[in-house]
């Protein structure tokens, strides 16, 4: 990922200027991740190391959206709008 694509994401989600660490900050970091390894297995579907690496992704951002629901549940609630997840 570029500097610029997370300076953007950055100024998307976060709650000020330089908020890098907001668990809001850090699912959309990891959805982007996300998204670019589904799209990169699509073409590869013998990659299994990318396909483990995509499971442990799915499941740190999964621990960071079950954190922030516990402590934030209307920014949870935007935040996975925002992100087109959970349907």
């Amino acid at each position: 990922m570029k500097h610029d694509e997370k300076k953007t994401i950055f100024k998307a989600y976060g709650t000020h200027e330089k908020d890098t660490g907001s668990a809001q900050v850090q699912s959309a970091l990891l959805t982007d991740r996300i998204n670019k390894l589904t799209e990169h297995l699509k073409s590869h579907k013998n990659d299994l190391h990318s396909r483990q690496g995509l499971l442990k992704l799915v499941g740190k951002r999964r621990r960071h959206l079950q954190y922030l629901k516990t402590k934030n549940k209307e920014g949870y609630e935007q935040l996975v709008g925002k992100l087109q997840i959970r349907k």
